[in-house]
């Protein structure tokens, strides 16, 4: 059972990542779907999201969940039965959830130099200072923000939401983990704070509800 990674993040927070080494039959041993989601996995031409999407379901299953706990909003948004929040991610080799108490977002990238190409899609200009400025690691830095966003944009879950004119990414460097971000759409602005870890040239993004001290 390759379970990669688990990151308590606080007290009801964790993240789980997994490794996808087995077959799309092997994956299916031991998991029950539900009707709506055995056909949603009987219509993915892709063998790789299949791999994915079962990937997910063993993730559920090492917390004690099976599919039957979840379900999917009108905007595509996952939900857990008992009220807990949770975020589901893959990406070619790997797969990932978060469940947290809070709203949360997850997003696990894998680091490709054509991510540069799609930039101007996704970075504001303060972002790409940002980059310029620190000198970073622009595949890597462009990986973050990219994962950062994507995680946000699940968290946030409203149509319209836009990447490069809603969601800001703050400034960071490449020796500490640990990013904010904002959203600001409809005169309403919501703080988060993100971390992200890199492995075997992925990058997994996570997103909670930043607290404010008002004091």
């Amino acid at each position: 059972m390759p379970l990669y990674k688990t990151i308590t993040v606080d007290e009801s927070t964790n993240v789980l990542i997994w490794k996808i080494e087995e077959t799309y039959e092997s994956l299916c041993e031991g998991i029950e779907l539900t009707k709506h989601c055995q056909d949603r996995v009987d219509n993915m031409k892709s063998e790789i999201h299949r791999r994915g999407f079962m990937s997910v379901r063993h993730l559920l299953a090492a917390v004690g969940y099976t599919d039957y706990d979840l379900y999917y909003d009108e905007f595509g948004k996952p939900h857990l039965k008992d009220g807990k929040q949770i975020s589901i991610t893959h990406s070619f080799e790997f797969a990932g959830i978060i469940i947290s108490d809070k709203e949360i977002g997850i997003d696990i990238e894998k680091q490709r130099e054509k991510i540069q190409i799609i930039a101007h899609k996704f970075v504001n200009p303060q972002e790409n200072k940002g980059i310029e400025e620190s000198n970073l690691d622009k595949v890597r830095a462009l990986t973050i923000i990219w994962g950062a966003k994507e995680s946000l944009y699940k968290l946030y879950a409203t149509p319209g939401l836009s990447f490069e004119e809603h969601i800001y990414i703050s400034s960071f460097t490449l020796d500490y983990p640990f990013v904010f971000g904002a959203i600001n759409y409809k005169d309403k602005t919501s703080h988060y704070d993100l971390a992200y870890i890199e492995f075997e040239e992925y990058t997994c993004v996570y997103a909670i509800p930043a607290i404010i001290d008002e004091g």
